[in-house]
């Protein structure tokens, strides 16, 4: 039984589950200093820190604010931007970079060796 379990956490899935969520708590406070900067663009635009009272009314003696969905798309678009730009797309140029690494690491010591003779008579023959 313990064993089972010895496996099951030294899976790689598990450990990249803790990394991301370590990872997430620490770039929470990332998020949210760019939803204060953006927040703060609003509030000076629009005189309010959201859209919670655009297109309010009050019906029935209920007020309704239409605007809160905005606030709140705003508010998930904001986050989707910094997640993407300060985490998703950095990730993918470090896996980009360690593909072509492997790919270089992976080619034969002989079609290297050719690609490098090949460049060699390409520069010494004349250009017409």
């Amino acid at each position: 039984m313990l064993q089972g379990f010895k496996e099951f956490i030294s899976r790689g899935n598990v450990i990249e589950l803790a990394v991301g969520v370590i990872i997430a708590t620490a770039f929470t406070p990332v998020v949210e200093s760019v939803t204060n900067l953006i927040t703060g663009l609003i509030a000076a635009v629009f005189g309010a820190p959201n859209f919670d009272y655009v297109g309010a009314f009050t019906l029935n003696g209920t007020e309704i604010l239409p605007g809160a969905i905005i606030t709140t798309l705003v508010n998930f678009l904001l986050v989707a931007f910094a997640v993407y730009f300060f985490i998703v797309v950095p990730m993918n140029k470090l896996a980009e970079g360690r593909r072509e690494e492997e790919k270089e690491e992976a080619r034969p010591e002989d079609v290297v060796l050719l690609e490098e003779i090949k460049e060699i008579l390409r520069a010494q023959s004349p250009r017409v």
